[in-house]
């Protein structure tokens, strides 16, 4: 891309058309744009390079975070839709690039902060990678890992409920692990991230109708329709009310009847 459309383009748009890409899950486009980003803000950085070797101030240009954050959010982007178009080793590639963006020279402080929760954000997906392409060894490590960072159960959550349905794992142990944790530690899954609670729900539905509990799996269903709305996805709708019509027959009355209002309300 010519440095002059670089130069024109700001990383905060950037970011925000990634996130919409994302949304839509249009891996090719969250490519595209992680990429777009990279180059962006490379050619800041260079700019700023060249005007420290001159002894000049550099053009100003407004950014959001520092200049690492999106250094380290066009690689987790990319790493995410190698991951989900099944680029292991391209996926692998990209954490490594995010778990070190400490060689950046003149980190401040709060960059200092970013650099850091990076890492951590590359020590989770390296696992999460790594549980979804079946190596279930690490799956103990990984729930450990877990229970020391609470702040990460629901991504953990999604990550091996997800991979116990494509691998036919069964998971009943850990998931119990973490119910009881959350109670005992008075905490509700339901607020922070709807998004990762809303694939959660799902995948733990198809899991429970995979271990021949559809009433379970009915439950689930329910809660995952009920945050396709707040997120206003039709096609998670859509995906939650087919899974939940080929249940119907093993639902109970009572919940059939939940998901008539419902669908009265979404009307």
């Amino acid at each position: 891309m010519r440095a002059s459309i670089l130069k024109s383009l700001k990383p905060d748009i950037i970011v925000e058309m990634l996130d919409m890409a994302l949304a839509f899950e249009n891996w090719n486009k969250v490519m595209e744009r992680a990429y777009m980003l990279y180059q962006c803000v490379q050619s800041i950085h260079e700019e700023r390079q060249e005007c420290r070797s001159k002894g000049v101030l550099a053009p100003h240009t407004y950014i959001e975070r520092p200049l690492v954050y999106y250094y380290g959010f066009s690689h987790s982007m990319r790493g995410v839709a190698h991951q989900k178009m099944g680029q292991v080793d391209q996926a692998r590639a990209c954490i490594d690039q995010y778990a070190e963006l400490g060689c950046m020279e003149d980190l401040d402080e709060v960059g200092l902060q970013v650099v850091q929760e990076f890492r951590h954000k590359a020590q989770v997906n390296r696992y999460a990678l790594e549980i979804e392409a079946g190596q279930v060894q690490l799956l103990e490590e990984f729930v450990n890992f877990l229970l020391e960072h609470p702040e990460e159960w629901l991504v953990g959550l999604k990550v091996i409920t997800e991979a116990a349905v494509r691998h036919r794992w069964k998971i009943d142990r850990v998931l119990h692990v973490f119910e009881d944790q959350i109670q005992g530690d008075g905490r509700e899954m339901d607020s922070s991230n709807n998004d990762d609670m809303y694939h959660y729900c799902y995948q733990r539905a198809l899991y429970e109708q995979w271990m021949g509990r559809p009433q379970e799996a009915v439950e689930f269903i329910l809660q995952a329709i009920r945050l396709a709305d707040k997120l206003g996805m039709d096609r998670y709708f859509i995906r939650c009310s087919a899974l939940l019509e080929s249940l119907r027959e093993e639902a109970t009355a009572e919940q059939i009847g939940r998901y008539r209002v419902m669908l009265e309300g979404l009307k």
